[in-house]
């Protein structure tokens, strides 16, 4: 099935990776550093898990507020603008968060995504349950959507959707697991994403 759609990953993939300290956050949150952020919070008692998101929340702001666009973000996303795709973005992150960090892209804006599913709409990825309601946003089926992210959830939350999937690393090691589902395609940077689009998927 043809691609119509593209759905990215936010943080790490479409800002510059390191504004979210996740070590920090999860020294912060009493984390350990081998479990995932939301799945510790909800594992807690209730009556300490909105301080805990409180922290979180505090963190993440700040890092909305330090983050910079991705190297080749914006030139990748209005490349597939003015190809008519269909552009969204799924995120663990909240929609605050993302809106703070859309402001410091300069060409493209937050208006300019046909779907933005956030933790308060979708449970997180590795879940499926994003890709598939950002693919009903977009009026599209899974299997017409490539997702991109540089991190392994991203990859398994796409495939268990049934779409196809870019791991993007950034110039760095892959993420993926020895047992993960192995992403269709790997980029560097998001610059590489149009070509491959007219190369490798052939569109």
């Amino acid at each position: 099935m043809a691609i119509k759609g593209v759905l990215f990953d936010f943080d790490g993939t479409l800002t510059l990776p390191g504004a979210l300290d996740f070590p920090a956050i999860k020294k912060a949150l009493g984390c350990p550093l081998d479990q995932l952020i939301l799945e510790f919070v909800e594992s807690q008692p209730l009556d300490q898990q909105a301080g805990l998101m409180e922290i979180l929340e505090e963190r993440e702001a700040e890092a909305a507020q330090a983050s910079l666009p991705n190297r080749g973000a914006e030139k990748c996303l209005s490349a597939l603008r003015k190809r008519r795709f269909s552009i969204g973005i799924l995120t663990r992150n909240r929609l605050k968060s993302v809106k703070k960090a859309m402001e410091k892209f300069q060409v493209v804006t937050i208006d300019d995504f046909d779907a933005i599913v956030t933790r308060e709409l979708s449970l997180p990825k590795p879940d499926p349950d994003g890709v598939i309601k950002a693919a009903h946003q977009m009026g599209l089926s899974p299997e017409e959507l490539l997702v991109v992210g540089d991190f392994r959830f991203d990859v398994i939350a796409g495939k268990r959707a049934g779409a196809s999937t870019v791991l993007l690393t950034n110039g760095v090691e892959s993420v993926m697991a020895p047992d993960d589902p192995q992403p269709d395609y790997t980029i560097n940077h998001l610059e590489d994403l149009p070509d491959l689009l007219s190369g490798a998927i052939g569109i």
